[in-house]
């Protein structure tokens, strides 16, 4: 993650080896062109970064064609690239010196005079990850120990000549400039570098270079022979030169295939087509039989708000936790969180991506500033802790509210209202039913009767903590237990407000209503459910017609229950009283499902009974009852901030808003169950 004092840009410098030009007019023919090993993939001092950085080779990107200046002036312009490739964990780029400016005259005028140039590569940041103290990460196919900025996107911009270089590692070289065909044939192929040493094939060609570089390894008698100042030049024999060349390169190409054997033929292939020596086709070889690294270290393990909250669903153990996040996201949690998440480390790892400079947990108080967004500098890329928080909060929040009973959702009908007034719902009556149309095709118009019903949604909600023990005991099931007893809170609730209002029914089911019955008879048996079923069916409307609606559920206490199961699956009853019966049919099979609620016989609820049971209509035909929902939202909403000054932790609020109202009394009937 990057730190407050980190610059948006990377500059780092490399060394250059130039080669002197192949004569005194091959800088006329044509542009000349450098190659560059600029960046051997390790860690960098850079200036103005508190931390050593490693580019991602494999997140670098050219930006609109990179430019070459000097002394990263651009008014100073030398060149472009126009190659770039990464190889053995390293960069390698290539270009031409194209401009005419006086700073590009200067720049091959002094490399041939055997000036030491070195380069210095400009870069913009586009990610970058934070590795901490103690922890190792993989980089262009090596490890690197914290602390460490890795820059996973980053967009090369330019590269400069310039007089000091940091990597000595590097090197790079401005090809001599070859005046057409008669400067090969005529043997002006001499190039040489400043330290000494002699630029390899594919440094000083490059990919793709179109001009040819002959390297000191060639034999005496093919280069020319610089003599003292104001001598001449003398041409060797052009066809001794043709034959030793030839006679060389399949002295080459044999050592070559000797060295690569059978078993590397496509090292074998690009060396030969590349002008490798025997030494760097060795290395080649050398490197291609070590033991392969896995495919892992080199996938992008950047640390974000979607990984961070699959590291907690799986720390938590969160069940089918495959269907919350991909496979993608939860392989990258579980790799760079091996073993979990704590509480702490997904604290710091927020409060890191939001700028914390700071290394471990001791002032928690600063971490949670951070991470919760209050201190957030321009540049960053944040991480919400607190969406992440409530993400995670309430996947266990709902755990706990569908842990509890749930008969109430069976029975009741659902409104979906869009704020917390009173809404009301009226049924139809008389002229509800349709009418014959009159000739000409106008329908009558039907009228709103005055049977209403009303409900309203309200907030019920509770506001829980995360204390700073809980953090400093890095506890990461605190943020799973905390939203669990949120969740189960909420469903208790809505049971209580739910079966309150249901059960204080004695203005509801009334035998004015037609929809209460008692008496020995109403006992829940074959006999009792039949008496039930009739009076069901035999209410009328405020007209004074059949209402129309069928019977569909039993709702029983749990002393019922097994009764009102057979009722609903036994094809037959027996008796086996006293007064012993034969076995006979049950009516009722498959017409009523059962419906249990542990609610209706508990005494701290007006109007529960052990014995009395209810007939009721489908809800989506006739509720009885009805539960409306702000915004249709049926499950509570957890939400997770930092807490206030006075208090050292995080707070988890949960809230519900709905309401519950009983509505059409010929939707159901009620049973005492005894006289």
């Amino acid at each position: 993650m990057k730190t407050s004092d980190e610059p948006r840009e990377l500059k780092f410098i490399a060394a250059i080896n130039m080669e002197a030009s192949a004569g005194p007019d091959a800088q006329a023919a044509r542009p000349r062109r450098f190659h560059m090993d600029a960046y051997t993939g390790g860690a960098l001092a850079v200036a103005g970064w508190r931390f050593p950085v490693v580019v991602d080779l494999n997140g670098l990107a050219v930006r609109g064609g990179a430019k070459v200046y000097l002394d990263h002036d651009r008014a100073a312009r030398v060149g472009h690239i126009d190659g770039m490739q990464i190889e053995h964990g390293g960069l390698r780029v290539s270009g031409v010196i194209s401009s005419t400016t006086q700073a590009a005259r200067e720049v091959v005028a002094d490399a041939d005079n055997g000036y030491p140039w070195q380069a210095s590569i400009g870069a913009a940041v586009r990610e970058v990850e934070f590795v901490g103290e103690g922890k190792m990460v993989t980089v262009n196919g090596r490890e690197f120990a914290g602390p460490v900025n890795v820059a996973r996107r980053a967009a090369l911009q330019e590269v400069s000549f310039v007089g000091n270089g940091a990597d000595d590692q590097t090197s790079a070289s401005i090809a001599a400039g070859i005046a057409g065909e008669k400067g090969i044939m005529d043997g002006s192929d001499k190039t040489k570098t400043v330290d000494g040493g002699v630029a390899g094939g594919a440094a000083a060609a490059g990919e793709g270079a179109k001009e040819p570089v002959v390297h000191a390894q060639a034999p005496a008698s093919a280069a020319l022979k610089a003599g003292a100042a104001g001598e001449g030049v003398i041409a060797a024999d052009p066809v001794a030169d043709i034959r030793a060349k030839a006679a060389a390169e399949e002295e080459r190409i044999a050592a070559v295939r000797k060295v690569c054997g059978s078993d590397h033929t496509d090292i074998a292939a690009r060396a030969i087509k590349e002008g490798w020596d025997t030494t760097k086709t060795e290395l080649e070889v050398l490197r291609a039989s070590r033991p392969k690294a896995p495919a892992a270290h080199v996938v992008d393990q950047t640390v974000n708000g979607t990984i961070l909250e699959a590291a907690c669903m799986l720390t938590a153990r969160l069940a089918d936790v495959e269907k919350v996040h991909d496979e993608k996201t939860l392989d990258a949690a579980s790799r760079r969180f091996r073993g979990g998440i704590g509480l702490q480390e997904l604290l710091l790892e927020a409060a890191w991506a939001n700028g914390y400079a700071g290394r471990n947990f001791r002032d928690s108080r600063e971490v949670l500033r951070f991470a919760f967004g209050k201190d957030i500098q321009a540049g960053f890329s944040t991480v919400d802790i607190g969406g992440i928080l409530s993400n995670v909060a309430n996947k266990f929040l709902l755990d706990g509210f569908f842990s509890v009973e749930r008969t109430w959702r069976n029975i009741c009908a659902v409104r979906n209202v869009g704020d917390f007034k009173t809404v009301t719902s009226y049924r139809l009556i008389g002229a509800d039913q349709y009418q014959p149309v009159a000739p000409g095709g106008a329908l009558k118009h039907g009228t709103l009767g005055q049977e209403q019903y009303t409900n309203k949604a309200d907030t019920f909600g509770l506001l829980l903590s995360i204390d700073r023990r809980d953090m400093i005991n890095d506890d990461l099931g605190a943020i799973t237990l905390v939203p669990r007893k949120l969740g189960r809170g909420s469903g208790l609730k809505i049971n209580d407000v739910f079966w309150t209002i249901f059960l204080a029914n004695s203005a509801f089911f009334t035998s004015g209503n037609k929809n209460y019955i008692s008496g020995a008879d109403t006992v829940l048996n074959i006999d009792g459910l039949t008496k039930a079923e009739v009076m069901f069916l035999d209410q009328v409307d405020s007209d004074g017609k059949p209402i129309g609606i069928m019977p569909a559920i039993i709702l029983v206490p749990t002393a019922l229950s097994a009764m009102g199961t057979q009722l609903f699956k036994s094809v037959e009853i027996r008796d086996t009283t006293s007064s012993t019966k034969y076995p006979i049919a049950n009516p009722h099979q498959g017409k009523f499902r059962a419906e249990v609620s542990r609610y209706l016989a508990n005494t701290k609820y007006t109007g529960a009974s052990a014995k009395a049971w209810y007939l009721l209509a489908d809800p989506a035909d006739l509720p009885v009852i009805e539960v409306a929902f702000l915004n249709g939202q049926e499950s509570p909403t957890i939400e997770t901030a930092e807490a206030d000054f006075n208090v050292l932790g995080i707070q988890m609020r949960g809230y519900h808003d709905f309401g519950v109202a009983l509505q059409d009394p010929r939707g159901g009937l009620k049973s005492k169950g005894e006289a």
